[in-house]
């Protein structure tokens, strides 16, 4: 409240009397030869040089202007009294008015000759174009196309005259779609299935005229063309057949047609270079039902393949037997009577192999004795028998 009185009381005082609030006003005792009014008298030639004012400096008042006289409030000429039309005048440094460039060892500037150096600099980085060997450069003068650049060191007008849009033409551009491998791309089969597909388009430019010019967003437009396509193609196949590593050739090949047939009407200078299928899946929400029935088709393939192969085994046995029936129907149509009896010692042979009784027709033969077979149960029986015991002399025994 203290502060505020005495703020209050320098302000009367010099609304009242020309008293100055911030610092001692003049008057009577004051010390500085005032008679009041403010202004002071004019110092004769004797007398000794005024004594400086007390109190804080006015940042109002112009340079020079502080010392001597009498202290007073700034005026609004004394604030913009220093200001030139641009802005507060600078008194030095090198931005000051009496900056100068260095001058030239006659007496000139040399600001013409760094001025046409940089338009020089400008006029040869933008007329000058090194072109490399898989690019080509269109080149419009005054926004229109004119020409095209091919490989290699060319001159053109100086910007803006004619302006230079480079391009790598022969460089292989990859197009995802869709664009994130977490999106789903549906796309419907003929069968009435829907399949999740993703792809990827592979093309570069073969007209770069029409690339710049013809389209307004070409890789949107490849895009477009290969979502199309796609979808067009996928609906005259079945499921099975875009599962399938040989029905996904055929899809790619013709997306790949269709594509280059659209482009082409579009005047496009887009060159398709192949359709690759990254992704053939169910949708997710019914993907376990899917792979049951994948499993059962499986099975059920497994099953039919078993059978066509029991079935080729049968037939061709029946087959063999059949030629061999053949062969010996010809034998017996030359010889009847052998072919006969050669018939019969065969199949006796083929059935009395299988047996060990002997007939004997006549009296007087000798019974056959079946070596064979007893050489046969006496290899058999001698594993399990155990080993006999040599034969004591009868001299020992008695």
């Amino acid at each position: 409240m203290r502060i505020l009185d005495g703020f209050g009381k320098r302000i009367g005082l010099a609304m009242a009397g020309g008293r100055n609030p911030w610092g001692k006003g003049p008057g009577k005792g004051s010390g500085d030869g005032s008679d009041g009014t403010g202004d002071a008298p004019a110092a004769g030639p004797d007398d000794e040089p005024a004594a400086k004012p007390k109190g804080p400096k006015n940042p109002w008042l112009p340079p020079g202007a502080s010392g001597g006289g009498p202290r007073r409030s700034a005026n609004i000429e004394d604030i913009f009294k220093n200001r030139g039309p641009e802005g507060p005048r600078r008194t030095g440094g090198p931005g000051g008015p009496n900056f100068r460039l260095p001058q030239r060892p006659g007496g000139g500037s040399w600001l013409p000759f760094v001025i046409g150096g940089l338009v020089a600099v400008v006029v040869l980085a933008t007329s000058v174009h090194l072109v490399e060997a898989q690019e080509k450069a269109v080149v419009k003068t005054l926004g229109n196309y004119t020409r095209t650049l091919d490989p290699g060191l060319n001159f053109t007008a100086p910007f803006p005259i004619e302006t230079v849009d480079v391009e790598d033409v022969q460089g292989v551009r990859a197009l995802r779609i869709p664009g994130s491998s977490e999106s789903a791309k549906l796309i419907l089969t003929g069968d009435q299935n829907l399949v999740d597909l993703s792809y990827i388009v592979r093309w570069n430019i073969k007209s770069l005229e029409d690339f710049k010019f013809s389209l307004v967003e070409p890789i949107e437009t490849v895009g477009e063309v290969a979502e199309a396509a796609m979808r067009a193609e996928v609906a005259e196949k079945t499921l099975d057949e875009t599962f399938s590593g040989q029905g996904r050739a055929e899809i790619e090949l013709e997306v790949r047609q269709r594509m280059q047939v659209a482009l082409d009407a579009y005047n496009s200078g887009i060159q398709v270079l192949g359709v690759e299928i990254d992704k053939a899946d169910p949708p997710a929400e019914v993907v376990d039902a899917f792979r049951d029935v994948s499993v059962a088709e499986q099975n059920a393939d497994a099953s039919r393949n078993q059978a066509r192969g029991y079935a080729q085994q049968v037939l061709a046995q029946a087959q063999g037997e059949a030629e061999a029936f053949d062969e010996v129907y010809e034998e017996y149509r030359l010889a009847p009577e052998v072919t006969r009896r050669r018939l019969y010692y065969e199949t006796m042979e083929r059935v009395l192999s299988q047996t060990d009784t002997t007939v004997v027709e006549n009296e007087g033969v000798t019974t056959y004795l079946p070596l064979p077979e007893v050489r046969r149960r006496s290899t058999t029986a001698a594993p399990s028998s155990a080993p006999a015991q040599p034969a004591q002399p009868q001299g020992d025994s008695q």
